[in-house]
């Protein structure tokens, strides 16, 4: 994951996924190879520069509602929370665009500002969507949550049939979930429910672990193992020749 650092506005995020696994540090699944890493806690550890959004999170992780700040601290972290989502969303998308532009006879700036207004075209209305939603921080789930490098989900095109959610990890045991509020102007307070179950949202994990590309971190070795075999052509690769 150290080699990755270049997607690592989730840094505050993951913070709630370091455990004491004999060492301290992160459990996590290498997508580009298949194969169950560990990742020091040294380096897990983020230089947080928003409290409020360390001590939200923190509140989120631990079903402490009380320890998350005032009403507009909270609301304040989610926003936070959504904008490191939607980076980490279109991450795949900018590579992409980067990648179609390098073809073209274009200078790098021109190559630069067309991605940005491709990015832009696309986010932008969702951003606009999104600051008006509902946001509700379940905590004490009773399974962990995968996390990943695009843990954001909409749950509005992902799901079948659709689900009007998106959907976060702020930790383990804790998930953040956005529902259409139908106001026009500004936001709602941000509201708190202790959850025995995921209900609609059962399939995250799934979801996760599906649309994973780089990383993949979780509680235990025994969670990254029963997803791993989705990554079993990267850990084996046929032979060259093989098949033909």
């Amino acid at each position: 994951m150290t080699t990755h650092d270049k997607l690592h506005p989730l840094r505050p995020l993951l913070k709630n996924w370091i455990w004491e696994h004999g060492r301290i540090g992160t459990r996590y699944l290498d997508c580009t190879d298949g194969e169950i890493k560990f990742d020091e806690g040294k380096k897990s550890r983020p230089a947080i520069q928003e409290a409020g959004l360390a001590r939200f999170l923190r509140a989120a992780q631990l079903g402490k509602p009380d320890e998350a700040g005032t009403l507009a601290e909270v609301q304040r972290a989610v926003l936070d929370c959504v904008e490191l989502g939607l980076f980490s969303a279109y991450q795949l998308t900018a590579q992409q665009a980067l990648a179609r532009y390098a073809q073209e006879p274009m200078f790098e700036d021109e190559i630069r500002a067309a991605v940005v207004d491709d990015i832009r075209r696309i986010y932008m209305g969702m951003r606009e969507q999104l600051a008006l939603y509902d946001f509700s921080v379940l905590y004490g789930l009773p399974a962990p949550l995968l996390i990943s490098e695009a843990p954001f989900i909409d749950w509005r095109v992902r799901a079948s049939p659709a689900l009007p959610f998106v959907s976060l990890p702020l930790g383990p045991y804790c998930l953040l979930v956005g529902a259409p509020s139908g106001r026009s102007s500004r936001a709602g307070p941000v509201v708190w429910k202790s959850a025995a179950a995921m209900g609609p949202l059962k399939d995250h994990n799934r979801q996760i672990a599906e649309h994973a590309r780089s990383w993949l971190v979780a509680t235990s070795d025994e969670q990254l193992a029963s997803v791993q075999g989705r990554f079993a052509e990267v850990r084996s690769p046929k032979p060259e020749g093989a098949g033909t």
